[in-house]
């Protein structure tokens, strides 16, 4: 018995202290935010502002035109959100759910492009789209999510496709159902907490995305957040209370956007099985 409440006392200090590593560079970007830019690397370290300077947020959103930046980023984000949730769904339909010569070879094939480094493809991507003339366009960073969704995603939904029973697709098939009707009335709308995964997956995905936008956006007027705050930081000196500041209003979409869905998100982790 005294065992167990040792072990258990152990566990609640192993957690609180990976709390701590993990809510620290968090409240160390809020207290920054709100502090002077001389203040912020004072030594020893001060956690409280004093005073605390409110107008450094209002001060960084101005200062660069943030407001188009977030309206890039909102469209970039829900388009990709949008070909995601069809395209890795479908995808997974068809593997999960549709029996045809050589699916179990091809979703092994599928699985073994996830070990090639993004670094890999980054070169004929880039020259890909370029000769298509869609350099300096939002299509690069769109477009492929409308074709497959991603590899983990389509394996993600695959997976908790096939915790469905399969008497669900004979009982539709007797009253004359379609592939695409079974797909439509009945998987999809079960797999709302797996749809959920998939989106909040994207969404965080998209919306801190550096690499894609600095690699295919040259013009200003096109730039998302994730540019946006680099303008922050010149060659030899970074205006770091700003860039606290807009770092702390673009994270806050998505705290929000976690908060909301975390029920879902939780529940979709728990339900997608290891089957097949």
């Amino acid at each position: 018995m005294r065992s167990s409440k040792l072990s258990l006392t152990f566990a609640y200090l192993m957690l609180a202290l990976i709390t701590v590593l993990f809510i620290g560079p968090f409240l160390w970007l809020i207290r920054s935010s709100l502090m002077d830019l001389s203040q912020i690397f004072t030594m020893p370290p001060e956690w409280i502002p004093r005073p605390v300077r409110w107008e450094n947020f209002g001060r960084a959103l101005t200062v660069l035109p943030f407001g188009t930046y977030f309206m890039n980023t909102f469209t970039i984000t829900i388009s990709v959100i949008i070909g995601t949730v069809v395209s890795s769904s479908i995808a997974a339909f068809g593997f999960s759910r549709i029996d045809w010569p050589g699916r179990n070879v091809v979703f092994a094939i599928l699985m073994s492009a996830m070990m090639l480094p993004g670094a890999v493809t980054l070169i004929p991507s880039f020259l890909g789209w370029q000769a298509l003339g869609f350099y300096d366009t939002f299509y690069p960073l769109i477009v492929p999510a409308y074709f497959g969704g991603g590899i983990f995603n389509i394996f993600l939904l695959r997976q908790f496709y096939l915790t469905i029973p399969r008497d669900f697709d004979e009982a539709a098939f007797v009253d004359g159902a379609s592939y695409f009707q079974i797909y439509r009335s009945i998987i999809f709308p079960l797999s709302r907490s797996a749809i959920i995964v998939v989106s909040l997956f994207c969404f965080l995905a998209t919306w801190n995305d550096f690499m894609g936008p600095l690699i295919y956006l040259k013009s200003e007027n096109l730039f998302t957040l994730a540019l946006g705050l680099q303008m922050f930081q010149g060659t030899y000196t970074a205006q770091w209370d700003l860039l606290m500041a807009a770092s702390a209003a673009v994270v806050l979409p998505c705290v929000v956007v976690f908060l909301i869905g975390q029920k879902y998100f939780l529940e979709g982790i728990t339900l997608t099985g290891l089957k097949g």
